[in-house]
């Protein structure tokens, strides 16, 4: 049975911080296949259209009959345990750090027999659940978990490796002022957390102030992300402590490219979303990429809460849109600048939030603990790419299906 997590003891300053490692992560384009499955949670294997064959490992041409067409396709999780290996010297020096290390011959219900990452909880002749989870390499691994719900499941280490649990982590969320920022920090804490809550301009009230001020399991910090200054101050008191960042600055203002009289709102919004995320990034990313392998609450994960309209731009937030799409490039390479460290970034893709700016357009809206949930089961299970809500995950599959049609259809006139 998987030991319950203990809460980690203060750091002794004159130890080393442990260099971070990486597990394998050289494979071929078409091994790369899987990644996309595991990013968003899915268990999914290539499938033959000719013939039904379940390939695995990825390939370019199915084993039965040749044929090149093998798109992804999700498939039923379910597995069963040949053997299990527990590794207590291993080769690789990422393992070899974080020995013994279980892994086990699963055959899968669907056909195949693979190689998996097990749950401490599995032996030889147990049902598993298989998934694909990211590791810290970016690659997807499989992993086996006991088919049942077992005490203290999620405390077991090599899970806590392929995740990145709240659980006695300290998480800094960016924006307190907005119900989102407060469900998320109010969620984070309820996940085992510790929350740093940022608050901008805090000698102006805002709703929701008394409930974080009266919440002891949060700290109110002053951060305001379009001031440089203030952000760096912010770093230099907790920069060292923040093993989970959660960016959720929200500056939402209608309007499309023409219909702004000035340059003012686009630079406010510029301000707030892409330079405010320069400055979290610059002045909290180096310390967190050295944190990588810092123990149980290393440095681990990067979240960012962007508009789904970031995937493809919408009337009538054509500046918005553009903005957050700049955030989504500029994530794309935070991910790559701390992978080495094995933190991982994390984007979450929201509907229009039932909020005032949002006011004019129908429904279907997300609410903020709708975000808030996601959040967390992201972090919990190790996603990386979440789509929130109907309206996210709409988008994404149109985009998928049919982008030019998805533009225009995004982008046309309401009034008319």
């Amino acid at each position: 049975m998987t030991e319950p997590l203990k809460r980690p003891a203060r750091k002794n300053p004159l130890v080393r911080t442990q260099v971070p490692m990486l597990p394998p992560s050289f494979q071929s384009r078409t091994a790369q296949i899987l990644t996309a499955a595991a990013a968003e949670g899915r268990f999914a294997l290539q499938e033959c259209t000719e013939c039904g064959t379940i390939a695995y490992p990825p390939r370019d041409a199915c084993s039965e009959c040749l044929s090149d067409d093998l798109p992804l396709t999700d498939l039923p999780a379910g597995g069963k345990v040949l053997s299990h290996t527990l590794i207590s010297v291993p080769g690789e020096l990422y393992f070899r750090e974080r020995a013994p290390w279980l892994i086990g011959l699963v055959k899968l219900d669907c056909g195949p027999i693979l190689v998996a990452h097990l749950h401490a909880d599995c032996a030889t002749g147990d049902r598993v659940r298989m998934s694909l989870q990211m590791d810290k390499a970016g690659n997807a691994a499989a992993f086996g978990r006991p088919e049942q719900d077992v005490p203290n499941m999620t405390d077991d280490t090599q899970w806590r490796e392929m995740t990145a649990a709240p659980k006695f982590r300290r998480v800094l969320v960016t924006a307190g002022r907005t119900r989102v920022g407060q469900t998320i920090a109010g969620a984070l804490a309820d996940a085992g957390g510790t929350v740093f809550v940022g608050i901008s301009e805090p000698w102006i009230p805002f709703e929701g102030e008394e409930k974080l001020k009266t919440d002891d399991r949060l700290q109110l910090m002053d951060l305001s992300v379009d001031d440089e200054r203030s952000v760096r101050e912010l770093a230099a008191l907790i920069g060292g402590k923040v093993d989970i960042l959660v960016n959720t600055n929200d500056y939402v203002r209608p309007g499309n490219l023409l219909d702004q009289k000035n340059a003012s709102s686009v630079r406010d919004q510029l301000n707030q979303h892409f330079i405010g995320f320069v400055h979290l990034a610059q002045a909290f990313g180096g310390a967190m990429r050295a944190r990588g392998a810092d123990g149980s609450n290393s440095a681990t994960a990067w979240v960012n809460v962007f508009s789904a309209y970031a995937l493809a731009n919408a009337n009538p937030f054509g500046a918005f849109s553009a903005v957050q799409a700049g955030c989504l490039s500029l994530s794309h390479s935070l991910r790559g600048e701390l992978r080495p460290a094995g933190v991982r970034v994390i984007n979450l893709f929201t509907g229009p939030i039932d909020d005032e700016w949002y006011q004019t357009l129908p429904a279907p809206k997300v609410a903020p603990h709708t975000i808030a949930s996601a959040l967390v089961k992201a972090l919990q299970n190790g996603q990386e790419d979440v789509f929130v809500d109907d309206i996210a995950r709409d988008i994404r599959e149109r985009i998928r299906q049919n982008q030019k049609g998805t533009e225009r259809a995004l982008n046309k006139d309401q009034s008319a």
